[in-house]
């Protein structure tokens, strides 16, 4: 254990700022820090739950399948809102791989068998609670099962997009893919080649 490590944390407020879409809290808490000196701070905490995300690879065409849809957060800094990204969501009390199977049909219209667990990372730990559960799985991307374009009733609105894995790195590279999550997979995938 690192003397960083060793830090302690006491919580002395936990309130809630909003709980509509998801849950915005504000913690206060005394952190004693490695030189054992205590100050009071005050983070905002967004908890959105737990999620996953998966890269669908056609191994006969080398093309991955992503999706395109409205995303607010990114419209208001600047973008146009419109991102490609690899299918995801939120586990809703299921375990990843039953999730991440659930959105690859709602989303895409694929069925995929086994979803190869990667890895698992926290996105953005400053600020938000989720751990990303990420997979890959193979697909046949002339075989889609279901419509895809999104739940019912969810208000989703998601163009399925076929892109060879050259052209995503090289998307990636220009900015046309600048989510992270998608990134992270396409260079999985890159390193896959090796």
């Amino acid at each position: 254990m690192t003397k960083f490590e060793k830090a302690k944390i006491d919580i002395v407020k936990d309130e809630t700022l909003s709980k509509n879409w998801y849950h915005l809290r504000n913690v206060t808490f005394n952190y004693t820090g490695s030189d054992g000196h205590t100050t009071r701070l005050k983070r905002e905490v967004y908890d959105r739950g737990d999620g996953a995300t998966i890269l669908l690879h056609d191994p006969r065409r080398d093309s991955i399948v992503l999706v395109r849809q409205f995303r607010m957060p990114a419209h208001l800094n600047g973008h146009s809102g419109w991102l490609l990204e690899t299918p995801a969501g939120l586990l809703d009390g299921e375990n990843p791989a039953e999730a991440i199977r659930r959105e690859v049909m709602e989303e895409t219209g694929y069925e995929i068998g086994e979803a190869t667990p990667l890895f698992q990372c926290f996105m953005s730990p400053g600020a938000v609670t989720e751990i990303v559960h990420f997979f890959a799985a193979e697909i046949d991307a002339t075989r889609k099962v279901g419509k895809g374009g999104g739940a019912d009733g969810e208000h989703e609105d998601i163009e399925v997009v076929e892109i060879g894995l050259d052209e995503a790195a090289r998307m990636v590279k220009s900015g046309e893919i600048c989510d992270g999550k998608t990134i992270m997979l396409i260079q999985w995938a890159l390193m896959q080649r090796r």
